[in-house]
């Protein structure tokens, strides 16, 4: 099963993840502010990830990584 993990160091919240994500499982957690100040991303249905590198070949600052 594949698993996104979100470098929430370097995460700017840009949501550009969530807006490419094929299945709608990225969001921006707004419970949570990194400590440069912004709501990181986080994937919110590990389970129905396909791992298709769409976020993570969308992100600017390199913050998301898909294992397979």
């Amino acid at each position: 099963m594949p698993h996104i993990s979100v470098d929430s160091y370097y995460c700017k919240g840009c949501g550009l993840c969530v807006d490419v994500c094929p299945k709608a499982i990225m969001a921006l957690n707004f419970g949570e502010i990194s400590q440069k100040g912004y709501h990181p991303a986080y994937c919110s249905e590990q389970s129905e990830c396909t791992a298709c590198l769409s976020c993570a070949m969308m992100c600017p600052d390199v913050a998301i990584t898909v294992e397979r």
